[in-house]
């Protein structure tokens, strides 16, 4: 096989996995413990890393068990000026958040407090599978 064949697939794998890796910008807020029951699970715990989706996100319970990587990118108010941490969390949907805007999630207090500072309250953020 060619150089240029070579490149050219090269090219079109990378293509393709960047668009499977796109991450999906909205905002986090947090909701505190008891987390169960839940929408998806009832009364069985599935730890504190978790959360609970917008109508949209949810889908009737299709996204129950949709585990998301979710990274704060910014904060959303003047009270916390830098609330992110430079980190990310791995987050298992189990509930929904009637109140949500289509663009945001609830996360559970500890999953929240591993990606930003919980004074924030609300947070911008960038998520995906």
């Amino acid at each position: 096989m060619g150089s240029m064949s070579r490149a050219f697939i090269l090219i079109t794998m990378v293509a393709c996995l960047t668009s499977v890796a796109h991450a999906i910008a909205g905002q986090a807020t947090f909701y505190t413990p008891p987390y169960t029951p839940s929408s998806c699970f009832g009364f069985e715990d599935r730890g504190v890393k978790i959360l609970a989706a917008n109508r949209g996100l949810f889908n009737n319970r299709a996204a129950c068990g949709t585990r998301y990587r979710v990274t704060c990118t910014s904060g959303t108010n003047a009270g916390v000026r830098q609330p992110c941490k430079g980190t990310s969390v791995d987050v298992t949907v189990v509930d929904l958040c009637p109140g949500c805007a289509g663009n945001q999630v609830d996360l559970s207090q500890e999953a929240f407090a591993v990606i930003a500072n919980p004074d924030a309250g609300r947070i911008n953020i960038e998520y995906n599978r």
